[in-house]
């Protein structure tokens, strides 16, 4: 077998990987011989989403592992960037799979005896890189699946989904070219397996990564550029979706035209659905959209991280794995350390705000002439009301029609906001917006 690879086109649009006459044996010569696989020749470029297709035992894993470099050859080889796998040394295999290739596998494989975050750092432990630096770049990885205020935990608290999130930062975590999965969604619930496939068809359209997935669910096929399609140890067809492999005939000028030509139509399908709308029309659509934009910019001084991030230790409160004091302390802990990213006072106030509210929607479980009761007394410390005795009584009757649902939102503004002399409380319009919306979380957080 020569050293250099198979042919390939000219400079420019080598291939990523070239497979040529792989043949897998095992118990080669005796009783028990297996042919796994056959003579199998393929070629994936660079930026492909390449499926291997087939029923259980076709062989489909064993080309995955052959390509990773775990399976060894019987005959054949496997070329990666040109490069054989059987003539690389021991250092040029361990940069493979330390730089080159991340592999996901259907049993996740996360030691269970380290925490999240360190398992997504394990494959940069040994290239002795200072632990803050991989611990940021770690989470970072968490923090783009949305798993970040999940770093602190073991693998065993996490849903098998959360568990795959993991495993995909981990194959991420030293920026490999090519992403090699293992049937990858094998083990998960509709909606976890979606997750997964929508964050590996990101990692190909975005991030610009060959993904090579093994997969027998022929709903996954819809997700790749190319499906090799395979049965007994043998590749059968192979179905293109999106030709993503390097063409070398030169493009005409008719061919440029063409396209254009087909942009224009993809342009003009799109305004027909607002063909009987003026192109000002169109923009006023667009006000509304444009307004809460520009008006969270300018009241909020939070980015949108930090608000995510917050929003998912809040998660976390109210499914009380965390208490008020560890939310507290994640809200204050940096971006780049898993955190929200506030600063401690804002972190405090926020939590205490809070935890206010989710102690006042534990106090309505209770009677309604109580629960009217402490919310009034609530809602008066809350938002520094001024109240006469009678206006007191009046907002704790209209509290306890609102507990008792025998009227809703807008009645009970309505209430609030009648003047004292009309039989209201008599409160401004602005403190009666804010009250309604305390008042409906409050009572949304009672079910919780």
């Amino acid at each position: 077998m020569p050293e250099t690879s198979p042919a390939i086109p000219a400079a420019g649009t080598d291939p990523l990987i070239v497979i040529d006459k792989l043949r897998i044996i095992y118990n080669r010569g005796k009783p028990n011989e297996m042919r796994a696989l056959e003579e199998t020749n393929l070629t994936i470029y660079p930026h492909e989403y390449v499926i291997i297709f087939g029923p259980s035992g076709c062989g489909k894993s064993t080309l995955l592992y052959s390509i990773s470099g775990l399976q060894s050859a019987t005959y054949g080889d496997v070329y990666i960037k040109g490069k054989p796998i059987s003539k690389m040394s021991e250092r040029e295999t361990l940069d493979l799979h330390q730089t080159t290739l991340g592999m996901i596998f259907q049993a996740f494989y996360l030691i269970p005896s380290l925490d999240i975050l360190d398992n997504v750092c394990l494959p940069r432990v040994f290239r002795g890189e200072k632990p803050a630096e991989r611990k940021k770049d770690g989470f970072g990885l968490l923090r783009r699946f949305g798993i970040a205020e999940q770093g602190d935990k073991m693998p065993n608290q996490l849903s098998g989904g959360q568990k795959q999130r993991v495993a995909i930062a981990r194959s991420l975590v030293n920026n490999p070219d090519i992403i090699l999965a293992d049937e990858p969604v094998g083990n998960l619930d509709s909606e976890s397996a979606q997750n997964v496939l929508d964050i590996l068809k990101e990692l190909n359209d975005v991030d610009k990564k060959t993904i090579i997935m093994v997969t027998h669910n022929p709903d996954h096929l819809v997700y790749a550029d190319r499906v090799i399609h395979m049965k007994d140890g043998r590749v059968i067809k192979e179905q293109v979706f999106k030709e993503k492999r390097p063409i070398l005939k030169e493009k005409k000028m008719e061919d440029f035209l063409m396209e254009d030509k087909e942009e224009n139509s993809e342009l003009k399908i799109l305004m027909n659905s607002f063909k009987n709308l003026l192109p000002q029309q169109v923009d006023m659509l667009l006000i509304p959209f444009k307004a809460k934009q520009l008006l969270a910019h300018l009241l909020s001084e939070l980015s949108d991280e930090q608000v995510s991030m917050a929003e998912a230790f809040l998660k976390e409160l109210l499914f009380k794995n965390i208490d008020v004091p560890l939310f507290t302390d994640r809200l204050d802990l940096e971006l780049d350390q898993g955190g929200a990213g506030w600063n401690k006072l804002r972190a405090m106030k926020f939590a205490k705000r809070v935890e206010n509210i989710l102690t006042m929607a534990q106090n309505l479980r209770t009677t309604t002439e109580e629960g009217a009761l402490k919310f009034g007394i609530y809602l008066e410390r809350e938002f520094g009301l001024k109240l006469s005795d009678e206006a007191r009584l009046r907002l704790q009757a209209a509290l306890k029609l609102r507990l008792e649902s025998a009227i809703g939102q807008i009645e009970l503004s309505r209430k609030l906001d009648k003047s004292f002399l009309q039989g209201g409380v008599g409160l401004r319009r602005d403190t009666v917006e804010k009250i309604a919306r305390e008042i409906e979380i409050v009572m949304l957080l009672k079910y919780s």
